[in-house]
């Protein structure tokens, strides 16, 4: 269940800004949002806005109208809210989506939308704490839905939850939504015949996957795992999925490619160590992003495009010569809550504080 891929940690004295293969810049595309934290295109259709409270917005010739509003169901803010919003792949034909949020209760709950109205709940996570809620939700290249789910929250997961096979928390979960019910068990998931284990695990050790995302020519997945005392990393997945999963990323026996608990001689056998991170002098809270497949930035064609909360960073990776490269893209002061990918592969970055904008050649 190892990844055979070389890797590189870049530590924070290679975080600073080097010359890349392209000039970007950002152009506004919406303003005047009430806490923004994501952005996709619905297939076949406008732009969409997330916002934690619990409205989804359709961006429309310059304009916003209201898509969805769940703000009756979600406990917000902090880390809880409306968080995650996936289309079905053949949405087109059956209009099905899915959102992820956080309810009255402080459940994390998985619900199922059919031609906009609430179909079934899907999946229902007590929450142990407040925060480390995760949120995110995607298809994956082989149809299934994957839920990244935060380690329950507190701090230094005190239960132990994302090392406990016996816990949702703190994994990336794998699910059929097109069968059972309410849903089915892939049959290749790696613990599917472990008792110890649920069964709708895919991958353990993840501390906080806000955001992660499938590069949609390789399939390969880049999850962007928030840290906590002094490291945030970027995990990898490559394709096909199913060859992969049960990976180990080691929190919260380990932060980053560092001891965490105990904090020396940790025992690291078994455990997939980040392919990239960096430390709390560069910022607080990584946000995952996408490969970028877009036309518009030829430069940027095949790199991993990332940022961080605090600093407004966006850096772009790529494997170069044997190893993991990155570079400081723009120092974008935005309090980065999301990136968001449309149907041509263009990137958009998400500010907490009410914007997006969208990642253009610079002039």
């Amino acid at each position: 269940m190892g990844v055979k891929v070389k890797r590189l940690l870049l530590l924070s004295a290679f975080l600073t800004t080097l010359a890349f293969a392209a000039n970007v810049a950002l152009t506004p595309v919406a303003t005047g949002l009430d806490k923004p934290d994501f952005v996709t295109q619905e297939p076949g259709g406008p732009l969409l806005i997330v916002s934690q409270k619990g409205q989804v917005y359709a961006l429309e010739k310059g304009k916003l109208r209201l898509w969805l509003d769940v703000g009756k169901k979600v406990s917000c803010c902090g880390e809880r809210g409306l968080l995650g919003l996936a289309f079905h792949p053949k949405y087109t034909s059956n209009h099905r989506f899915f959102i992820n949020y956080t309810d009255r209760r402080g459940r994390t709950v998985i619900e199922e939308y059919r031609n906009g109205k609430p179909a079934r709940v899907i999946l229902t996570i007590k929450q142990p704490y407040a925060n480390h809620n995760g949120g995110h939700l995607a298809f994956g290249p082989d149809g299934y839905l994957y839920i990244g789910t935060g380690d329950g929250g507190s701090n230094g997961d005190p239960r132990r939850l994302a090392q406990n096979p016996g816990s949702l928390l703190g994994k990336m979960l794998r699910i059929d939504v097109d069968h059972g019910d309410p849903y089915a068990i892939p049959p290749d998931n790696p613990f599917v015949h472990r008792r110890k284990y649920k069964p709708e695990i895919w991958l353990l050790g993840l501390r906080q996957p806000w955001r992660y995302s499938f590069d949609r020519e390789t399939g390969d997945l880049y999850i962007g795992d928030i840290g906590q005392t002094n490291w945030e990393e970027i995990n990898f997945v490559p394709a096909p999925p199913a060859e992969n999963g049960g990976l180990n990323f080691g929190w919260s026996i380990m932060e980053g490619d560092h001891c965490f608990k105990p904090a020396q001689n940790c025992r690291q056998a078994g455990l997939t160590p980040p392919i990239i991170e960096y430390d709390h002098q560069h910022g607080c809270a990584v946000i995952g992003g996408y490969v970028y497949r877009g036309r518009a930035i030829p430069g940027l064609q095949g790199a991993y495009i990332y940022g961080d909360y605090c600093e407004g960073t966006i850096w772009a990776a790529r494997w170069q010569s044997g190893s993991w490269q990155t570079h400081v893209l723009l120092n974008s002061k935005l309090q980065i809550s999301s990136f968001g990918e449309d149907a041509a592969g263009e990137l958009y970055v998400v500010d907490y504080r009410g914007g997006v904008y969208k990642l253009v050649p610079a002039r």
